[in-house]
């Protein structure tokens, strides 16, 4: 059967990190106890002005198609907000609202690259990036940044990953899985080197942009450089700020002939976002922010508890992050401790059916020896699977 499938599909991979999720789930239905810190979603609820609104466009009757790349309405707010927090200016012909960050990403690798084409990801990387390059037919060019250059890239190593095939470069800061930033300078740096090869895109994941505990604001490479504003794309959602992960809201900005190839790919795939989503977008950009502030309080103090419990564990270091909901620990010393396990994967494994604590291995982001926890669960929660994690200690 697998000589029937195209290549293109074969090349990729399921998601890693749904797969976790939906792994864990299943041993639930079967009776077993496990507690899953692989999901990246906050496990607050949607809050209630967000959903009256989606209620009252149900009620309304705005449950037919909208635009392709969104409602005025929704465009109009995302807008508002580049300007407001960011101090970007885009028109809406600069705009494309799609169905999750996941697809904006998509319809850019879709919208740029040709066979040959290289694209600069950053590693460790979020788990879709390299995939969906290959289903671009574009070649992932992957630079390694370990934990000892706190998990981002050198403007040497930059430079060096950069050809005359390079069409795209990768920022995703903060970053998932390693929740580290890149500073103003580091951006700066990083820029210096971009201008060197005026051929390549930039694409800058923001989607943890407000999901942070450093003192500094937040910068992307548009703060550092704006001269690079006609080659960048921004891409941002209100999954992760605004506890929205079902809603499936993801949106870029950038220059309109990229963005107008973005919306044909679109229009030929899953057309416009769900209307009813798009008004909760709306009203998730235009209403008041503290739900915001609640959630980052609450992650910030996980954060620094799980970090501190993993880093007195044997076998374990965790290096702080700036912000997102994850923690991204070296388990190395605990793989080399059990007969058992020789790396990330069998260490998953080894933890999901041993102790019930069901996460990400570092390979599926690129970094082999690590895993991805998340935090976005209750405190509880974290307690007793790190419990777990020491008794098998």
């Amino acid at each position: 059967m697998s000589s029937q499938l195209s290549a293109r599909v074969q090349a990729v991979r399921p998601s890693p990190t749904l797969a976790v999720t939906a792994r864990a789930q299943a041993l639930r239905a079967a009776g077993k106890d496990v507690i899953g810190l692989g999901a990246g979603e906050p496990d607050f609820d949607t809050p209630d002005h967000i959903k009256q609104a989606a209620v009252a466009a149900i009620e309304d009757g705005f449950t037919k198609y909208t635009a392709v790349d969104g409602t005025p309405g929704l465009k109009q707010a995302i807008i508002a907000k580049f300007q407001r927090e960011n101090g970007f200016a885009y028109t809406p012909d600069q705009i494309l609202v799609s169905c999750g960050g996941k697809q904006s990403f998509y319809n850019l690798a879709q919208a740029i690259l040709d066979p040959g084409d290289e694209v600069v990801i950053p590693t460790p990387y979020w788990v879709s990036y390299p995939d969906m390059v290959l289903l671009a037919s574009g070649t992932p060019v992957l630079v390694h940044a370990g934990a000892e250059q706190a998990f981002k890239i050198t403007p040497e190593q930059l430079r060096t990953a950069l050809t005359g095939r390079t069409k795209l470069v990768v920022i995703n800061s903060p970053s998932n899985p390693s929740g580290m930033a890149y500073s103003r300078e580091e951006l700066a740096a990083l820029g210096a080197v971009l201008r060197e090869f005026p051929r390549a895109f930039i694409a800058t994941d923001d989607m943890y942009e407000h999901i942070r505990w450093a003192n500094e604001p937040f910068v992307n490479i548009l703060h550092a450089c704006p001269d690079l504003a006609p080659r960048t794309l921004v891409l941002n959602g209100v999954s992760k700020a605004y506890a929205m992960t079902g809603w499936r809201i993801g949106y870029a900005g950038g220059p309109r002939e990229i963005i107008k190839a973005m919306k044909k790919v679109q229009s030929q795939s899953t057309s416009n976002p769900t209307s009813i989503s798009q008004a909760a977008a709306q009203a998730a950009l235009e209403g008041p922010q503290d739900c915001i502030r609640t959630m980052t309080a609450a992650f910030k103090e996980r954060h620094d508890h799980v970090v501190e419990r993993l880093n007195r564990l044997p076998g374990i270091e965790c290096l702080p992050t700036d912000g997102t909901f994850y923690v991204f620990p070296n388990m190395q010393g605990m793989i080399a401790a059990l007969d058992t396990v020789n790396n990330d994967l069998d260490l998953a494994e080894f933890l999901i059916e041993r102790a019930g604590v069901a996460l990400v291995p570092g390979s599926a982001f690129g970094l082999e020896g690590y895993v991805r926890i998340s935090i976005s669960t209750s405190r509880e929660n974290l307690e007793q699977a790190l419990d777990r994690i020491e008794g098998l200690l």
